[in-house]
């Protein structure tokens, strides 16, 4: 068995997903600032509350401050960064073709339903090879995708209800757009966790693919086979 190098994710695909990374964890915590100012949701019915996404106790036993000016303000900022380089993003993939290994097609739901059974243990044997990303990647790409444009379009909507009245109604109201915004960022969070343990699923050859482009394949040689003598 020999090993090969290999190419896999070009540069602008390295610079976006980096670049996004740390851009996108601190929307999520400006984010949160602004929330606590005014932390309203809660999984319950009527008066009864089972569920409070951060109750006093959590306040209390971190102190944390109500900093709504602060989050704003980073929160803005760093929305056109998330903004731009996510526009960059899908003109790169549309403009390089690297869309055809990214979007889903018809079959792509069965196959990462084995995908998820395999990385569980459900399922033994591992799923055909599918190209440089496996149907759940693709699906999972492309939702943050969907889910990055929908951030954009509720957070201006939230921004600006009055002059974008438009947009907030669309989204249903301010109240609504509200919703919408806060369960895309726990969208986000989920993401982030499934997409790290992957990550670590799938070992260093995978995460250093991303840093440097190129990854290290194993190839088995078959022995050559000797020709009859004549």
């Amino acid at each position: 068995m020999t090993k090969k190098i290999v190419r896999k994710h070009p540069l602008a695909i390295r610079w976006f997903h980096w670049f996004n990374f740390p851009v996108l964890g601190i929307m999520i915590w400006s984010g949160l600032l602004i929330y606590w100012a005014n932390d309203v949701y809660k999984i319950g019915f009527g008066d009864r509350t089972l569920l409070k996404f951060f109750p006093d106790s959590f306040y209390k036993a971190l102190n944390v401050p109500f900093r709504l000016s602060e989050g704003m303000a980073y929160h803005f900022i760093f929305m056109w960064l998330f903004f731009l380089n996510g526009i960059a993003y899908v003109l790169y993939t549309i403009i390089s073709g690297e869309w055809r290994s990214l979007v889903p097609n018809r079959r792509s739901f069965k196959e990462a339903w084995q995908v998820l059974l395999h990385d569980v243990r459900i399922r033994k044997t591992a799923p055909p090879v599918q190209g440089k990303y496996n149907s759940a990647q693709k699906i999972a790409y492309t939702a943050i995708i969907i889910m990055g444009i929908g951030s954009v379009l509720t957070g201006l909507a939230i921004y600006k209800p009055v002059q974008l009245e438009w947009l907030c109604t669309l989204f249903g109201g301010y109240k609504m757009a509200r919703i919408l915004h806060f369960a895309l960022t726990i969208g986000y969070v989920l993401f982030f966790l499934i997409h790290i343990i992957q990550v670590l699923l799938a070992g260093w050859n995978n995460f250093r693919a991303m840093i440097t482009g190129f990854e290290v394949k194993k190839i088995n040689e078959e022995p050559p086979v000797d020709e009859p003598e004549k």
